[in-house]
């Protein structure tokens, strides 16, 4: 039954449900980006055997992620004015199915120069769904279920470390062309699954809550079967200062793009200061880190979207009070594990750092989502992207550049402390605004 995943449950929307079109879209939603990041991180699972076929610097290697990154925040603004005019779950299928190819063309790379391109092709199509993406959790689930429905959906972007460990599995033992080969099968198969989704009207769950606000809450007939119409053509200019001028978006975007920076540049590290600092084999500091982002993200996913669930509607500002709090005690917390002088003192702490600054997650996207208006919510989840990407470009190379001057690589990391601490109080400072912009979404879709 093609384009019926995601339609209602019941054949009507209950204005009261946590999930009115089902947990369908949720899990395909948590499959493309799983699958996005398994496929984005195979890259370094496999990089010893690409480098000694083809013998080229570690300078090469490591500029790769970083060209990357930097093709994903250019096409990061033009992604979420798609996304705002165009049928979202086939952006979605169309971009999915270029990374397979884009997969394919790695796998079939004849020399450096094709394999580079490629993988800068591929991140650039990956960052295309994730405008998309936010704005369509957004008319599947309504504000009481987004922490939920965000946090599972962002957690996969932490799970990359899965793509690693297979990268070097099958390149092991299939060599490095055929893991890549292996992969394009998933991203077909996650294409075909997407192009089941059926698109929702756009904005028309916030219109439903609204009024169920103000008279009592009724199930309301499911749209007809026709395809949703899309969005009145804004202007972009227009559209982009709408955006730009709602406070709670600039410290949201902002908060997590400082906690992407501190991040990246501290986990990607993190092997590294073991192995120098405590000695251990560079395959067990590898262990023990991806345990630990793993391990710390999903816990500390889970527990921000029960604060979520929890404080929402309870507290003011409740979400951003759990994410910011999060952000803040997570960072001094890792202040206080890189002061360690033993590994698994650091690792434990280290852990709680990861836990606690992942409660962001689920609730900082869960409040971008109920302060952007459906008509732009693809250009809000833009910024926030172009932000998180370009912050996240350059947080290993700071750290770099600061552990050769100052000749410690722990001094290094600990400068991206400030920004990690300064994004959790920024994100509290938010909780002024929160309700009042949340409000405004509420009260324009009551009247639309």
């Amino acid at each position: 039954m093609v384009g019926t995943l995601g339609s209602p449950r019941t054949g009507r929307i209950d204005a009261a449900a946590r999930a009115p079109f089902g947990w369908a879209p949720l899990v395909v939603l948590f499959i493309v980006g799983l699958v996005d990041r398994m496929e984005a991180n195979l890259l370094s699972g496999v990089l010893p055997l690409v480098q000694h076929e083809w013998g080229f610097s570690d300078t090469a290697a490591g500029s790769i992620p970083t060209a990357a990154a930097l093709a994903g925040a250019i096409v990061a603004i033009p992604a979420g004015y798609f996304a705002d005019r165009y049928n979202r779950t086939r952006i979605i299928a169309v971009v999915v199915f270029i990374w397979a190819i884009a997969t394919l063309g790695t796998g079939l790379a004849t020399g450096f120069v094709m394999f580079y391109l490629m993988r800068v092709l591929l991140a650039a199509a990956e960052n295309i769904d994730n405008p998309a993406a936010g704005s369509l959790l957004a008319d599947y689930y309504p504000p009481i279920s987004r922490a939920k429905a965000y946090g599972l959906t962002r957690v996969t972007t932490y799970l990359g470390g899965v793509g690693t460990l297979l990268g070097g599995v099958l390149g092991q033992a299939y060599g490095w062309r055929n893991a890549f080969m292996i992969m394009v099968i998933p991203g077909l198969l996650t294409a075909v699954l997407v192009w089941l989704l059926k698109e929702p009207r756009r904005g028309e769950l916030d219109r439903i809550v609204a009024r169920s606000a103000t008279v009592p809450a009724e199930p309301v007939p499911a749209p007809d079967p026709a395809p949703a119409p899309v969005a009145e053509k804004v202007p972009f200019g227009k559209q982009m200062r709408q955006v730009l001028t709602i406070p709670s978006l600039v410290f949201v975007c902002v908060g997590l793009g400082l906690l992407t920076l501190g991040l990246a540049g501290v986990f990607f590290w993190l092997p590294t200061l073991m192995v120098r600092t405590f000695g251990v084999p560079a395959g067990m500091a590898g262990s023990v880190s991806g345990l630990i982002t793993i391990a710390g993200t999903l816990a500390g996913t889970l527990i921000g979207s029960w604060l979520g669930r929890t404080w929402h509607g309870t507290r003011k500002g409740g979400r951003l009070l759990a994410g910011g709090g999060g952000i803040t005690i997570g960072a001094l917390v890792l202040a206080v594990a890189l002061s360690m002088g033993s590994l698994w003192p650091m690792a434990i702490l280290t852990l709680l750092a990861c836990t606690s600054m992942s409660i962001a997650i689920p609730n900082m996207t869960a409040c971008l989502a109920d302060v952007v208006p459906a008509s732009a919510r693809g250009l809000g989840f833009a910024a926030l992207q172009l932000l998180i990407t370009g912050c996240g470009a350059f947080g290993s190379l700071i750290v770099g550049i600061a552990s050769d001057q100052l000749g410690s690589l722990v001094g290094g990391m600990y400068i991206l402390i400030v920004p990690m601490v300064i994004g959790g109080l920024i994100t509290l400072g938010a909780r002024g605004s929160f309700e009042r912009d949340a409000t405004k979404v509420l009260d324009a879709a009551r009247d639309s």
